[in-house]
């Protein structure tokens, strides 16, 4: 018998409709070949503290901001953990803090995903055989995730996902 290829997947939310759309993707996909699915949601807490020494903000506005961006990781954990859930998929969540990509690399490390699921849309991204440093086809974010990632990502986009989901 043959081993599956990938057991742990896992998906960055940040709260954008793509990837609540590779959210999605990343239910149907643990749904058809039975694979552990986590959710990671990343407080860019490095970003609040450069912006803080930059004086771009003051202490104060810096711990308002961190407290919304956890109220806002919790609510798009829940939102994705509840889909998941209405579809009779287990999947874990976790919040971190923190660069995002570091995160997002350390979540699947300790995961021990074989994949990491991220949101895209075509507009942003071009089939290029490689992703170069100077290249602005990818977020800083995402590029920052596929060149250290340990394991295979993948740039999520499906257009009639919704619909494939509803039907699921």
């Amino acid at each position: 018998m043959v081993k599956p290829l990938v057991k742990n997947v896992l998906v960055a939310v940040n709260g954008s409709q793509s990837s609540i759309h590779a959210a999605m993707y990343g239910i149907i996909l643990a749904k058809q070949y039975h694979f552990n699915l986590k959710f990671v949601y990343v407080v860019d807490t490095a970003t609040l503290k450069r912006l803080t020494i930059g004086k771009f903000l003051v202490q104060e506005e810096c711990a308002d901001f961190e407290t919304n961006l956890h109220a806002d990781g919790e609510k798009y954990l829940n939102y994705v953990a509840g889909l998941a859930k209405k579809k009779g998929v287990k999947a874990e969540s976790e919040l971190r803090e923190g660069s995002v990509w570091v995160e997002v690399v350390k979540a699947a490390d300790s995961f021990a995903a074989k994949l990491i699921l991220l949101g895209g849309h075509p507009s942003r991204y071009a089939v290029t055989g490689k992703v170069h440093d100077d290249s602005n086809v990818f977020s800083r974010t995402d590029k920052d995730i596929i060149l250290n990632a340990n394991c295979s990502t993948l740039i999520v986009y499906e257009p009639k996902i919704e619909d494939l989901f509803r039907i699921l």
